[in-house]
């Protein structure tokens, strides 16, 4: 509807923006008591901090400082009037932030810089073990 905006920074944040215009007919400002914002996500052990936040009258923006990838958000925000005001509906917002390709490159050095660590300890231990077992009862003799 236009009330709520994402966009989504490089940075991998994303600031929310809205005006009031857009939720039906025209109430006092004085009225205006402040925002609720409400959240959920479609992921896999994915935490995210902003589960019923409570937001000033005058607050226009608000930015979601780490957002993960390749996950679909659901933002929804509930402007609250004071009574006997009725709250109007809320509007929402769906968005995915792509993952940075900078942190798939991290996450795959690190996955094969710890398989290689891995088989150099695997490679140490055979090497002992031959050391040990089969070089030893040549020097006995």
């Amino acid at each position: 509807g236009g009330a709520l905006v994402a966009n989504v920074l490089r940075n991998g944040s994303v600031l929310l923006q809205w005006g009031l215009r857009h939720w039906g007919p025209p109430r006092p400002p004085a009225a205006l008591r402040g925002f609720a914002l409400n959240c959920s996500w479609d992921g896999t052990y994915t935490r995210f901090p902003c589960d019923s936040v409570e937001l000033g009258a005058a607050c226009r923006d608000y930015l979601l400082p780490e957002a993960h990838g390749s996950v679909r958000y659901r933002l929804c925000l509930r402007p609250r009037y004071a009574p006997p005001r009725p709250a109007p509906p809320a509007q929402c917002v769906e968005f995915r932030v792509e993952p940075a390709a900078m942190r798939d490159i991290v996450v795959a050095m690190t996955a094969v810089g710890g398989s290689i660590c891995v088989m150099l300890v695997f490679i140490c231990l055979l090497v002992a073990y031959i050391t040990e077992n089969l070089m030893s009862p040549a020097l006995a003799r």
